[in-house]
């Protein structure tokens, strides 16, 4: 049964994320966090379509697999239409986003990133991304000296990405709280991810914070003054966390003056809970700063509210949904009640977001996953569906889910697929063997592109539901990105290689910055950092989406050392104008 308009959720597509590239050689088998990503989500959106109902009131002659003359899959069922938003018939609502934000003028950007001093990492940020493929054609790094140059990379297109992104985290927001859009629920599908990024501290793929963004442009722009946001990422959010108790904090300053007699308006509350492997990235090392405010749990005192909770290995689907997820897991949403019950309780100034990560996935790289804290995929369904009957409650049933982590196709493709089908809600039937292995790897086998980026002719007749996916898939293809042009000055493979990581000194429990090693010589070897390349037997590598070879190294994993971050001191006063 399709979802009526106010059941659907409405999915943000962004063609510019797809410009943020690895450029320092043509040698990208060991980054995980890569364009591709994108494909596999978008595989899963389009599986949610067709699995969810009757999708599209467009039809398209079935393509015959000996028919030569149609060229391949894609150009045949190019005919479909999807509109930048779908149809009242269709279970999910498409927007192909062109927002974009301005680094240095966005209020939210700069509420989140700039410095009183004068913006200076917002400024910095923006010089290494110009100077980014003149640096790498001149054999030197594009990430500055003291930043991880295993789990950062930049080009020219980053920009262009970075600011797609953050404006389209804000047009899901301006169009959630918009009451005529009947669309109070969101996914975001950007890249690169945020949540590792602290105020002027890039690290863990991350250079700004997309979700943290989204939730000051809601606070300065629609008066939103009490936040909930709830990371289900396999990492811990450090930068997130580290943000949001900086906020806290000034905030709890301000309303100490207030209630003093200062005129001062207090900002945004924010409660932060997260889900989390306590031995994977940043806190691997045992460093006991990060595996301290990894393990924070504090509601009230000092004006903060945080939740950490640490995934524990399940034996059995019975152990993961009758005592993890009931007993410890919900806890999140237990903490979250109790911060807005205590601050106000339901209320026009209360909106949700999801740091939506796949990466916990239980068909995430076992090179990726490695402490065996995973997830059923059906927790991502369950997740959003237990986030809905939350905002429900408390926040006009506003909430908005933006993706951070996952690498393996597979975990993106199943995840994105059930967590849709949650944020569907109604009442839709859902049967959660959708997103069975057996029906993820006929979905794989359909999608797969022969050599030359051209989707495979299906070999035999296909199910009505792998037609329509593929249907769908092949429309929101063609109105992807194009293939990037070739860059006008040739990029030389790097000498560069990773080195083994070394403890380094304890850094701060704010955020977390990259090591300052230098690169090996030439004739060192590559060494992974953390991230082996997947084995024969990974899941989802021998069925890799992409046109690439399946991919896990150089990224996440790569352990930063101390910087000390400066006292902040966030302005939270007049809300200033967008530009």
């Amino acid at each position: 049964m399709p979802s009526t308009p106010q059941q659907r959720p409405t999915v943000f597509l962004q063609n510019a994320c797809h410009e943020h590239q690895y450029i320092r050689s043509k040698d990208s088998s060991l980054i995980v966090e890569r364009p591709e990503r994108l494909r596999a989500v978008t595989l899963g959106l389009a599986a949610a379509m067709a699995r969810l109902g009757d999708h599209s009131n467009a039809s398209v002659a079935p393509v015959k697999p000996d028919d030569s003359d149609a060229s391949d899959l894609a150009d045949a069922l190019s005919r479909i239409d999807i509109n930048s938003k779908s149809t009242q018939d269709e279970p999910v609502n498409i927007v192909r986003s062109s927002a974009s934000v301005q680094l240095m003028k966005h209020p939210a950007v700069k509420f989140i990133h700039g410095d009183i001093e004068g913006d200076k990492y917002l400024e910095n940020l923006t010089s290494w991304i110009k100077e980014s493929r003149t640096k790498i054609a001149n054999d030197q790094s594009e990430i500055p000296d003291g930043l991880s140059q295993g789990d950062l990379y930049l080009c020219p297109g980053t920009l262009d990405a970075i600011q797609g992104a953050l404006g389209t985290v804000c047009e899901a927001v301006d169009t959630v709280m918009n009451p005529a859009e009947s669309a109070p629920r969101a996914f975001v599908a950007i890249r690169p991810p945020g949540h590792h990024c602290g105020e002027d501290t890039p690290s863990g793929f991350c250079f700004v914070n997309n979700v943290a963004v989204g939730a000051a442009h809601a606070h300065l722009k629609h008066g939103v003054d009490r936040i909930v946001i709830f990371d289900i990422d396999l990492h811990h959010g450090n930068g997130t966390q580290s943000i949001v108790w900086q906020i806290n904090e000034e905030t709890y300053r301000k309303t100490i003056e207030a209630e003093a007699g200062a005129s001062a308006k207090p900002g945004p509350r924010i409660y932060y809970g997260s889900i989390h492997d306590i031995l994977s990235y940043p806190c691997e090392d045992g460093k006991p700063e990060l595996v301290q405010a990894a393990s924070v749990s504090i509601h009230g005192n000092h004006g903060q509210h945080i939740e950490n909770i640490h995934l524990e290995e399940y034996t059995s689907e019975d152990h993961f949904w009758n005592d993890l997820y009931p007993n410890r897991y919900k806890r999140l949403f237990t903490k979250a009640q109790q911060f807005l019950d205590t601050t106000g309780g339901p209320g026009d100034d209360v909106m949700v977001f999801i740091s939506c990560g796949f990466d916990a996935c239980e068909h995430e790289y076992s090179s990726m996953s490695r402490h065996n804290r995973k997830v059923p995929t059906s927790f991502y369904y369950q997740f959003a569906r237990d986030a809905m009957e939350f905002s429900g409650q408390y926040a006009r049933g506003r909430v908005i889910s933006v993706l951070e982590g996952g690498y393996s196709d597979r975990a993106l493709t199943s995840g994105t697929l059930a967590h849709l089908c949650g944020l569907a809600g109604g009442t839709t039937a859902i049967d959660q063997s959708w997103w069975k292995t057996e029906h993820l790897e006929e979905l794989e086998k359909a999608a797969k592109k022969k050599r030359g980026g051209r989707p495979s002719l299906p070999t035999g007749p296909q199910s009505p539901w792998l037609a329509r996916t593929m249907s769908v898939f092949s429309a929101l293809e063609a109105e992807g990105p194009r293939p990037s042009k070739k860059a006008a000055v040739p990029v030389p493979i790097s000498s560069r290689t990773l080195r083994e990581r070394k403890t380094g000194p304890s850094s701060s429990t704010k955020s977390v910055t990259p090591n300052t090693s230098k690169p090996t010589s030439p004739a060192t070897k590559p060494i992974a950092i953390q991230k082996p390349r997947p084995q024969p037997g990974d899941d989802g590598d021998a069925s890799s989406l992409s046109s690439l070879s399946s991919v896990s190294s150089g990224g996440e994993s790569a352990i930063p050392s101390a910087r000390k971050l400066p006292k902040v001191i966030l302005r939270l006063g007049p809300k200033p104008e967008d530009s």
